[in-house]
C-alpha cells in the first residue's frame, strides 16, 4: 500500500501543473468530494443485496475509480485546510470507541445515545 503522504504529493503536484488551485476553495473542495460520494453510491441505488454482490463483482474496478475521487477530495481538503487526516481519523476511531463500547454496541446499528448512562 503506498503512503498517503505520496499521495499527497502527487495531487498536489498534478494540481499545480494545471494551476487548479485557484478553483479549489475550500467550499468547492467540499462540494466536488459531496459529488463523488453521490457517483459512488449510484452503483448500488435500486439494487438488492444479492443484485449488489454480483454487481461489484462485474464493476469492482469502477467502484475503486470513484472512491479513489472521494479519497483524492478528502485528500486535497484536508492539505488545504492544514488538517493531518490520518491523526484526525485515529482520534475518530478512539472517539467513536468510547461513544460504542464493545460490550454493549456488538452486533447493534442503534445510535450512540442509546448505550449512553
Amino acid at each position: 500500500m503506498s503512503d498517503i503522504n505520496d499521495v499527497k504529493e502527487k495531487l498536489i503536484a498534478f494540481r499545480e501543473a494545471r494551476d487548479w488551485k485557484q478553483f479549489h476553495k475550500p467550499k468547492d473542495l467540499a462540494l466536488s468530494l459531496v459529488l463523488e460520494s453521490a457517483e459512488v453510491l449510484e452503483h448500488f441505488q435500486w439494487k438488492s443485496t444479492k443484485e449488489i454482490e454480483e454487481y461489484v463483482k462485474t464493476h469492482k474496478h469502477d467502484i475503486a475509480e470513484e472512491l479513489a475521487d472521494v479519497f483524492n477530495w478528502v485528500i486535497l481538503l484536508s492539505h488545504d485546510l492544514d488538517i493531518d487526516i490520518i491523526d484526525a481519523a485515529n482520534k475518530k476511531i478512539e472517539q467513536n470507541d468510547k461513544k460504542y463500547p464493545a460490550e454493549k454496541a456488538k452486533g447493534s446499528a442503534k445510535k450512540y445515545t442509546h448505550y449512553q448512562s
